[in-house]
């Protein structure tokens, strides 16, 4: 993931890659998945956020101010097995057959202490999602706010166990929802489509660099010359991924750039080309709006933040 909502190919590789620091142990090869949460790191030049992803994150998601930091749900350590052997007992031993072994990232004790605390039903998968839910807690932003300037976020325990569970809940949502946003329903838009406007679909869908509506107007998104989606909701725009919104960041990344001095150009439109989908952009934005005015919904949801006095 390149940057919010924009996923770029990459070749990774340590002998090529400047950095690859711990990255070959969350996603070691293509066969592994991963989920995990980025966060803007401390001494950033943009506010604070928190975006759950699947895919290898670019050091600079939320932005090249915004050096940031992954928390995965899993790691995957190398099994020791002597080269040219096989280990017979692999799959006794929880090793896949690429001889990776699959470790969790919640710990048992770290378990055992929210289960202290929240009752014996709390599941590992229950303290990562509190953690993501957590994250996004107004109350929490602000509590916190010049903390999260300068070091890692500090994770407390809610009170109460029903607002742990509502936080779990929410985590989840929220989770599912930003991992899905290319699956996510499209926002019903009103598409305005110029007469004259292309027939062919590649044409009338192609986009050069789009721009919101005359005086900033951002209920209005002018897509291209042909096509203006109007109608979109404030909401969208309360969405902050480090200093932008999801839109914001559809505006920036998808458009026609020509790199100055290898002159190659990289032209959003050829993804949709090869994938035959014309609409892909036009619809992304629809959906990008659907997970940023659902995330809206849901954060409002999140209980008042009482912090336990352990």
């Amino acid at each position: 993931m390149y940057r919010p909502f924009s996923k770029q190919y990459v070749y990774f590789d340590r002998g090529l890659n400047e950095m690859v620091l711990l990255m070959p142990s969350m996603f070691p090869a293509p066969e592994h998945t991963n989920v995990g949460f980025y966060v803007v790191g401390a001494g950033s030049a943009v506010p604070f956020s928190a975006i759950m992803l699947e895919d290898l994150p670019n050091l600079h998601v939320t932005g090249a101010g915004s050096g940031g930091q992954f928390f995965p749900r899993w790691t995957y350590e190398k099994a020791d097995v002597p080269e040219g052997q096989f280990d017979l007992g692999a799959s006794d031993h929880g090793v896949d057959k690429y001889g990776y072994r699959k470790v969790d990232n919640i710990t048992d004790e770290i378990l055992a202490d929210y289960q202290s605390y929240y009752g014996a039903k709390v599941i590992k998968d229950d303290v990562f999602y509190y953690v993501y839910g957590l994250l996004h807690s107004p109350d929490y932003r602000s509590m916190y706010a010049a903390d999260l300037t300068k070091m890692l976020p500090r994770i407390p325990k809610v009170a109460s166990t029903e607002d742990f569970h509502v936080f779990v809940a929410m985590g989840q949502q929220l989770a599912s929802l930003h991992l899905g946003y290319e699956a996510a329903d499209p926002y019903p838009l009103t598409e305005v489509i110029k007469d004259g406007a292309p027939a062919d679909a590649v044409e009338l869908y192609r986009v050069t660099k789009m721009k919101y509506g005359p005086e900033k107007d951002k209920s209005k998104l002018v897509y291209n010359p042909w096509i203006t989606l109007e109608r979109i909701p404030a909401e969208t725009h309360e969405y902050m991924l480090g200093s932008r919104s999801g839109i914001d960041w559809l505006i920036d990344r998808y458009q026609i750039k020509v790199d100055k001095k290898s002159g190659i150009i990289n032209d959003p439109n050829d993804w949709a080309a090869e994938h035959a989908e014309p609409r892909y952009i036009l619809d992304l934005i629809k959906r990008v709006t659907t997970v940023s005015v659902r995330t809206v919904e849901l954060i409002s949801q999140l209980p008042k933040l009482e912090i336990a006095k352990l």
